[in-house]
């Protein structure tokens, strides 16, 4: 299973740039770029709540998820 977190897709649709997100967030820019890149492990639901107000979204513009058979090039 995999969660896909597409905070670069809102970011190009509101026009605005990681820095700013970072600033109205109120989260150092290390933390956004682990999230964006789909390293975090967890997100707090407040953190969420912050991304979703910043970039004027719901939680599902941001997270979507996949199962390893929808994955390309995924082997399982």
């Amino acid at each position: 299973m995999a969660m896909i977190i597409n905070i670069d897709v809102m970011l190009a649709k509101r026009k605005m740039s990681v820095t700013e997100l970072s600033e109205r967030v109120g989260i150092t820019m290390a933390n956004l770029s682990i999230l964006k890149n789909g390293k975090a492990k967890a997100i707090r639901l407040s953190t969420l709540e912050a991304i979703c107000k910043a970039l004027e979204c719901q939680p599902g513009d941001i997270l979507e998820y996949k199962s390893d058979g929808d994955i390309q090039g995924s082997n399982l």
